[in-house]
């Protein structure tokens, strides 16, 4: 588990969760994260694409003739964050921030649509501390602006601060119950462990999906919450609905391949994961395509996916702060494990999250700290999130300080809560459990 969105709170309390109740929406537990880069992209990308394209060009020859419309220079730097999301090119960052900040220029105070454009763009890029500042700047500046609310919700949760993030989340439910809200909220539930009223959530956010890329991103998400409990029937029957709406979308692919995986079917997971990295090589979607092309017995090709993570890592503009949780975990299993705890080290300074926490404490684990990462696994579980890999994680961390009893609950509790959740450690955890005299 990951936070993608941009992508889960026990430590919230019962108390809390109870004013979770407004407006006649309730945050249930019967209300995850909203559209990511991938799943925005969950709508056949070209059409939505073309779509913008057609009012970037638009709005770019109004304002030529009216370059004092400081909302319509808002809406252009939205588009071009949205561009950015559908097209997986970081290219549109630049003109989006020059748009953004000519709105601001035009109108210093009072601009919410500009200061919410800012921090989405900086959470785009990863700058959570940067979005969250420009959040409260556009909350403070218009109140009743649900997408700010919704940008405050994602730098909170990005930063650890889950009871704020509740509070914020609620706030735009609160303002506009649409599959965004909905998302934000389902993703909170799943990361303090009521996978089940996640679930309920991510089927409103379904219900409520007012445009196709809306309606692909709630399947692709249902289909990954049944995933990760161990459903494989009804993951498989979301990730095929969506396919049937938006054939060949990557992030639908690569879920695809890890049922298929899961039911022994190597070929066909390889089949989807190169189709899925093909358009979006992601560093999950490659580990993924790594870990099941050995697991089928062709380390050849495994290794060549290797070498394209350690050349995409070397690519300029990976700074610390955008560091993918998953680059951090590849290092950590595959070396050099000084990298992962260094790349962990400078991630979880700028984005102190429960995923995070889980992170570093394998690469920690990795390098051989493992007291240290056991405090870091702890944090990294404390919201009681239903995580079979941070269990696993957790579980070996305490195998190799000789605990014995913790290290057998761990594992048995990753295998209990899915059995397929990754064909490199799924074997791992089950030879480890069988080494301590457990049974899965």
């Amino acid at each position: 588990m990951r936070g993608r969105w941009i992508v889960r709170l026990a430590l919230v309390g019962a108390a809390a969760v109870a004013t979770l109740i407004t407006a006649g929406v309730a945050f249930d537990p019967a209300v995850r994260r909203p559209p990511s880069r991938a799943a925005d992209a969950a709508a056949a990308p070209g059409s939505a694409t073309r779509e913008l394209d057609a009012y970037v060009a638009r709005t770019t020859a109004h304002l030529d003739q009216v370059p004092g419309d400081w909302q319509a220079w808002a809406q252009l730097g939205m588009a071009h964050v949205q561009l950015a999301r559908i097209s997986y090119d970081p290219a549109h960052y630049p003109a989006a921030a020059a748009a953004l900040r000519r709105s601001l220029r035009v109108r210093p105070t009072g601009n919410a649509a500009a200061l919410t454009g800012l921090g989405a763009l900086a959470a785009a890029e990863h700058d959570f501390r940067g979005a969250l500042r420009y959040a409260l700047g556009a909350t403070a500046a218009d109140p009743y602006s649900a997408d700010a609310y919704g940008v405050l919700t994602d730098a909170y949760v990005e930063l650890g601060r889950y009871p704020e993030a509740t509070a914020a989340v609620q706030r735009m439910l609160d303002l506009r119950p649409d599959t965004g809200s909905y998302a934000r909220a389902s993703y909170l539930f799943e990361l303090r462990g009521d996978t089940v009223g996640a679930t309920r959530l991510m089927q409103q956010a379904l219900d409520v999906a007012g445009s196709p890329g809306d309606t692909t991103f709630a399947l692709l998400h249902l289909g990954e919450l049944a995933f990760n409990a161990g459903d494989l029937n009804t993951a498989a029957a979301r990730f095929a609905e969506g396919l049937a709406r938006s054939p060949g979308q990557p992030a639908l692919l690569a879920d695809r391949a890890k049922v298929a995986a899961a039911r022994g079917d190597l070929a066909g997971a390889v089949t989807d994961l190169r189709a899925a990295t093909a358009v979006l090589p992601t560093v999950d979607h490659l580990v993924t395509l790594c870990d099941v092309l050995t697991a089928a017995g062709d380390p050849t090709a495994a290794a060549r996916t290797d070498g394209l993570v350690r050349i995409g890592a070397r690519l300029p503009g990976v700074t610390p702060a955008a560091t993918d949780i998953d680059l951090v975990l590849f290092y950590a299993d595959r070396g050099p494990a000084a990298t992962a705890v260094d790349k962990g080290r400078a991630l979880l300074a700028a984005r102190p999250s429960v995923s995070v926490e889980t992170a570093y404490a394998w690469a920690l684990h990795a390098a051989g700290h493992d007291r240290e990462a056991l405090t870091h696994a702890n944090r990294g579980l404390r919201l009681g999130t239903r995580d079979a890999k941070a269990h696993y994680y957790r579980g070996m961390i305490r195998l190799a300080l000789k605990d014995r009893a913790g290290a057998r609950a761990d594992l048995r509790q990753a295998l209990a809560i899915n059995p397929y959740f990754s064909p490199r450690y799924g074997p791992a955890a089950r030879h480890a459990l069988a080494t301590l005299g457990g049974r899965a």
